[in-house]
């Protein structure tokens, strides 16, 4: 029987965790369905039932060899992939752009960084695809690097198809929905896939799938997710990736109807003058700017308008649609952006890429101090910054604070881009070692 029928058909007495009890006086949204791993309901850690029938499926799905799905999230999965292939003091070839959890996965795994620095759009300001070519050169360069993580697509919709000898670990955590149709991207090909269900299909926040495309690294990556999730994985997450799984299996001409409305967004709004469409590889991910105003403020007109953005830069605004959109929704979005065309005025985008900064040799033990921004030129951060969404960080850990990098964040936050440190100290101090 599957999950989500078995949820719904719980009668048992429970004197089990949760503390809520399923009492429903308690006035706890989903706590009717949310329980442990008590009798019948398999166990995410050690799956023979409903649950291991859910990867096989979507293993099945995708085409790959080996799915495990998480409850925490892509992060806990980047965790447990690049834990798998490394060894402490490894080097590993990253592309800058990756996700902050790729960094954190590498400080965990004590792993020497080496960048790839991927291809720039110098018209909207962004960066785009990782090359063969660069990967080729630091493999080339680094023989003995042990892997090449790279996110792909990027949080702007662009593609990097790249191969190579060592471990490929794609972040393609916005890219669940490819392959389901034929106008979207073709499945990532890699030793290791990560991908947010919740980012881009039916499910809830937190779920997501990891799979192996490399057998002799199943092993491996099964007991690194047992370290980095949770003991107690949600049943609730669980059944809402039931649901996704069933809606995959069973989505008949969903997404012909998703892309006939994205079909009439785009012959729409490519006719206002003042708005440009970036051309990226996944017609999904809607990432518009103005010609007369910032991206930050393109957000708050559309939100005066009943319409959130995923995410706004100082040049655009990044929308996520998924095949969960409705006619509505795109209609409403439409008349907003018809508003916003007609403002007055004149924007530049600002187009400007950071350096990589230079890595110092540091250690954990030096003392950290806090200081102004305009004051850490110069010094060691001792924690990432970043823009958030999508936490790539401007400056990491261990990383020589440049007085470019300083600009960047100043006018970041000027702009009322959302900029976050790890410590909280932003926007008047950041954290710094000693030197």
């Amino acid at each position: 029987m599957k999950l989500n029928d078995k949820l719904k058909k719980l009668d048992s007495y429970p004197f089990h965790m949760p503390g809520h009890k399923r009492n429903m006086d308690f006035d706890i949204l989903g706590a009717e369905i949310d329980i442990t791993e008590i009798d019948g309901f398999d166990n995410l850690h050690c799956p023979t039932g409903a649950i291991a029938d859910m990867q096989d499926d979507i293993a099945e799905i995708y085409g790959y060899g080996k799915s495990i799905l998480s409850v925490n999230g892509s992060t806990g999965c980047i965790l447990a992939a690049i834990s798998a292939v490394s060894r402490k003091g490894d080097k590993i070839i990253i592309a800058r752009n990756c996700h902050k959890s790729v960094y954190n996965a590498c400080y965990i795994n004590g792993l020497n960084i080496i960048y790839i620095e991927p291809e720039f759009d110098s018209k909207f300001g962004m960066y785009t695809y990782v090359t063969q070519d660069a990967v080729d050169k630091a493999i080339e360069d680094n023989p003995d690097a042990c892997a090449v993580v790279m996110t792909s697509p990027t949080y702007e919709g662009f593609i990097s198809n790249v191969k190579c000898d060592v471990p490929l670990i794609i972040d393609s955590a916005h890219g669940a929905h490819f392959g389901m149709s034929g106008y979207l991207p073709n499945r990532q090909e890699g030793d290791i896939i990560i991908q947010s269900l919740h980012k881009t299909l039916p499910a809830l926040t937190q779920t997501a799938v990891i799979h192996i495309n490399n057998p002799s690294l199943e092993d491996k990556v099964k007991m690194y997710m047992d370290i980095y999730v949770s003991s107690s994985p949600s049943y609730i997450l669980l059944a809402s990736i039931d649901r996704c799984i069933d809606f995959l299996k069973n989505r008949d001409n969903s997404f012909a109807k998703y892309k006939i409305l994205l079909d009439e967004f785009y012959e729409k709004v490519c006719c206002f003058k003042n708005i440009e469409v970036l051309k990226n590889d996944d017609v999904t991910r809607i990432v518009l700017m103005s010609k007369n105003i910032s991206g930050t403020q393109f957000a708050r007109e559309l939100r005066e308008y009943g319409i959130e953005v995923e995410g706004a830069t100082i040049n655009y605004v990044i929308l996520i649609s998924t095949v969960c959109d409705t006619k509505e929704g795109f209609d409403l979005l439409l008349s907003a952006i018809e508003k916003i065309n007609g403002i007055f005025g004149e924007f530049t985008p600002y187009i400007s890429k950071c350096s990589i900064p230079q890595k110092a040799k540091t250690s954990d033990t030096l003392s950290r101090k806090k200081v102004t921004l305009n004051e850490s030129v110069g010094m060691i951060s001792a924690e990432h910054i970043y823009a958030y969404p999508p936490a790539v960080p401007i400056i990491a850990p261990n990383e020589i604070i440049s007085q470019d990098i300083v600009e960047a964040i100043s006018r970041l936050l000027s702009n009322g881009v959302t900029v976050i440190s790890d410590s909280g100290l932003l926007p008047n101090e950041i954290l710094t070692k000693g030197t």
